[in-house]
């Protein structure tokens, strides 16, 4: 089975080099999280990562969940380690201290989420979906129900879930069937069924707090007639201990190709009962809070992924001895040269280390303007953050996915026939990443999303807080001849940026259909850019340190070859890109809708 270790060279690099994460200090409410502090923590969640979390993961996703009794019964190990993860306070890391929550700043929960993700992927959607809900109550619950449900489910004791997808209603939620019928004491009659519903029911936690869509008997047709309630497993008692059972019922468990050790749920809604949360007909705004949410917590799947994928490979590229090196024997002591020596290994775990390096610290600027959106004292600064947060949400989701699973894929290949078979755990990898391109909104919808709502926005307001900040950046280092071999295809790849921003909004004006064309190529682009720009950003933190005290392991000088790879090897991709967003949609809508059918 592939060993994991978390990269916590690389997350202290990020957060206190590159990102001056000794800044969160000076946000009100942070001013305890010193660097020392922040390490601490760090070191802390590779320990449960890596020696509780980790252990499960192959047995989990071999013996999966089951239904017993009507309950759903999670692999054998999980319930002792969701006890030994939220008695060590991990349920509770960036919650809202008001409810029991630490309130550590997102930019150092993003990178233990990772670790939690690229230890366990289907463990950490338990605790995952419970933080996404507390958010969304913590925005639009009435106090009392803020009061009744979000100390426990903070503590862990409780978990939470999301409710939307319908046997016959995906991402077109305006045609929702679940109804809420009104009762005389101010709650409702939930009744409707559910479908994909990530720990709809399971055994590590004493109650399940679902947040479903549903309609009220007077709800206008479509989007804006939906309302989110707030429905409980079971309903808590006069002293606040789970009471009755609530007609809410896992009927079935989904057969899935990967996360076999996530329940993922048919939940049944037979008359129970629920409490709005926020106003009626309002629900799909609240609950578009928790969404985004787990966007940016599923691009982190697809990163940590990625990393996980990564040790894997190369570890066994190291140790595989198989065939000689083109060049000649490189270890001619050895009955063969380990696997390392080719070519086409070295691009592929560079291709792979690439990916997870730089999407990590996609990751951590996004989740730097989280913690300045909830936080920074200055309106102006929130609302900026705000807009980039808004702005990037659909790139981390989309491009830190589709990266990951093809990083997932590359390093199954690495191990060639061994990749293909179960005993070195890189399948799971593959498996287990490929759900992250589709759930919480397809990456296609993520990519429309960019380019029909973000891009158009307050006149391409959002835009700015992109634009400008690399823009400066190139200002500012343009003229450094050692940092050219990076500025230079930054500089290049950000001017087919705007230009393609420019033809899509010209074109998507006259045709929305070119821009739904250019969707997907464009969300890919900008991705690609912004990789450039952070690696562009961490080769000038890493560069002055090569050859000083500062570097004793060689960590910047193996940085900045990283980065050379991307500029020379991965970003040149966009030229493609780049090509097929500039050729508009002419041969995706003239093809003939009956000749996609039978093709004798």
């Amino acid at each position: 089975m592939a060993a994991y270790k978390a990269p916590l060279r690389d997350m202290r690099y990020l957060l206190h080099d590159v990102f001056q994460g000794a800044n969160l200090a000076s946000l009100p409410g942070f001013e305890e999280f010193t660097p020392d502090l922040l390490d601490a923590v760090l070191d802390e969640a590779a320990k449960i990562t890596e020696n509780v979390l980790h252990p499960l993961n192959r047995s989990g996703d071999e013996e999966g969940c089951r239904i017993e009794n009507g309950q759903v019964r999670t692999p054998k190990g999980f319930p002792e380690a969701y006890q030994a993860f939220r008695e060590g306070g991990w349920t509770s890391v960036s919650s809202d201290p008001a409810w029991g929550g630490q309130g550590l700043p997102r930019a150092l929960n993003t990178l233990i989420e990772e670790m939690i993700c690229s230890a366990n992927v289907s463990f950490s959607l338990y605790p995952g979906l419970t933080h996404g809900a507390c958010i969304t109550l913590g925005r639009y619950a009435s106090p009392e129900l803020q009061e009744t449900y979000l100390p426990k489910m903070v503590e862990g004791v409780w978990s939470g879930t999301m409710c939307l997808t319908e046997p016959h209603a995906g991402t077109d939620l305006g045609l929702l069937r679940t109804t809420a019928r009104p009762l005389p004491d101010g709650s409702y009659s939930v009744t409707g069924t559910k479908i994909f519903i990530t720990a709809g029911d399971h055994d590590l936690t004493e109650n399940i707090i679902h947040l479903v869509l549903a309609r009220l008997p007077d709800a206008p047709k479509g989007v804006g007639g939906i309302s989110l309630f707030l429905v409980p497993k079971y309903v808590p008692d006069a002293s606040g201990k789970p009471g009755e059972p609530n007609n809410v019922v896992a009927s079935a468990l989904e057969h899935k190709m990967g996360i076999k050790a996530s329940a993922t749920c048919v939940m049944n809604f037979d008359d129970s009962r629920g409490w709005m949360v926020g106003e009626p007909n309002k629900g799909l705004r609240a609950l578009f809070t928790m969404m985004n949410t787990e966007r940016l917590g599923v691009g982190l799947q697809g990163l940590a992924l990625a990393e996980a994928s990564y040790q894997g490979a190369a570890t066994y590229a190291l140790e595989r001895l198989q065939g000689r090196s083109v060049a000649g024997p490189r270890f001619p002591d050895l009955p063969a040269d380990p696997i390392i020596v080719h070519p086409d290994v070295r691009r592929m775990l560079l291709t792979q280390r690439a990916y997870a390096e730089g999407c990590r610290a996609l990751a951590v600027w996004v989740a730097m303007a989280l913690d300045n959106e909830s936080r920074n004292p200055d309106p102006e600064e929130r609302a900026a953050a705000s807009d980039l947060v808004a702005l990037m949400t659909p790139v981390v989701k989309a491009l830190l996915t589709d990266l990951g699973s093809e990083a997932a894929n590359l390093g199954m290949q690495v191990l060639g026939g061994h990749g293909y078979i179960r005993e070195h755990g890189m399948e799971q990898y593959v498996r287990d990443c490929r759900i992250a391109q589709i759930y919480e909104g397809t990456n296609g919808i993520q990519a429309l999303d960019l380019v029909g709502r973000k891009l158009p926005e307050g006149q391409g307001r959002l835009l700015r807080q992109f634009f400008h900040p690399v823009e400066a950046f190139i200002a500012e280092h343009s003229g450094n001849e050692a940092l050219a071999p990076f500025i230079g295809p930054l500089q290049k790849v950000f001017g087919r940026l705007q230009q393609a921003t420019g033809f899509i909004a010209e074109r998507g004006m006259a045709d929305p259909e070119e821009a739904g064309a250019a969707s997907s190529d464009y969300l890919r682009l900008f991705g690609f850019t912004a990789l450039a720009w952070l690696w562009a950003r961490m080769v000038v933190v890493s560069m002055p340190k090569v050859g000083t005290h500062e570097d004793p392991t060689g960590f910047h000088v193996a940085k900045i070859a990283t980065a050379r790879f991307f500029m020379e090897r991965v970003l040149p991709q966009t030229s493609g890109l780049f090509a097929a967003i500039m050729a508009g949609g002419g041969s995706m809508s003239t093809f003939p809708d009956e000749a996609f059918g039978d093709r004798n």
